[in-house]
């Protein structure tokens, strides 16, 4: 089918349902055949990133570009993948790659950008922050990146192993805690770079939407403008 995109997804299943949900209800779709194509790959056994980059566990590499394979074998023109840690090997995926992959990490910092924000908090896992995926990115543009000390980072890892676990309502009291402090620290706008924080914090962010960029909402969106491009469809963006 073309504009067929495809997930590279499970990692976790809640982050991956997000983004799905997320492509649904940002379409502007009338009916069913209106809605973007998706093919959704949510094998959950993809070794945890965070494991592999910070305490030398298997690389999660080999699967992904196996799960990759099958993705575009089963017609994938443009692969995205809702999880920011993955996006350390993202050059090495794409270099297997033969269609169009977007990159969570390029989409929010565009949206980063449009903000107008300078002060940018940022929430992620202990690898994004290790690996510097989004604060490069940020102190390139000569803005202040905001993060948890230490100690808070420590809870906001809490949160997403509690998302993951099933303990929704921990989850939510320790992120919602964590951003606060964050604000507190002068933070003007938070990027949520941990594709489960969105999740957890999504009433927040409902509530709220001019105090974060959701990473999830800016691949999805941007997955949606690539689908108008592929097909010669326009204001399918809601």
């Amino acid at each position: 089918m073309k504009g067929l995109i495809g997930v590279l997804g499970g990692m976790g299943p809640a982050a991956t349902v997000d983004l799905f949900n997320k492509f649904v209800t940002y379409t502007a779709a009338h009916n069913d055949q209106e809605h973007i194509p998706l093919i959704i790959s949510s094998i959950p056994d993809i070794p945890d990133r965070t494991e592999a980059l910070m305490h030398h566990g298997k690389s999660p590499l080999p699967v992904m570009q196996d799960y990759l394979k099958r993705l575009e074998d089963a017609g994938a023109e443009c692969i995205v993948i809702p999880c920011n840690t993955a996006h350390y090997w993202f050059s090495e995926l794409k270099n297997a790659c033969h269609v169009d992959m977007l990159s969570i990490v390029e989409t929010t910092m565009k949206e980063v950008i449009a903000s107008g924000k300078k002060k940018v908090g940022l929430l992620a896992t202990n690898a994004t922050l290790y690996m510097g995926l989004y604060q490069k990115s940020i102190e390139e543009l000569n803005f202040e990146c905001i993060r948890p000390d230490e100690k808070n980072q420590i809870k906001v890892m809490e949160s997403i192993y509690a998302l993951k676990s099933g303990d929704n309502q921990l989850a939510e009291f320790l992120m919602k805690e964590q951003a606060e402090q964050l604000f507190d620290q002068g933070a003007e706008i938070i990027v949520l770079g941990c594709t489960e924080v969105p999740v957890i914090l999504a009433d927040e962010v409902r509530n709220n939407p001019n105090k974060y960029i959701d990473s999830t909402g800016s691949l999805v969106r941007a997955g949606i403008k690539w689908y108008e491009n592929r097909v010669g469809k326009n204001n399918l963006l809601i």
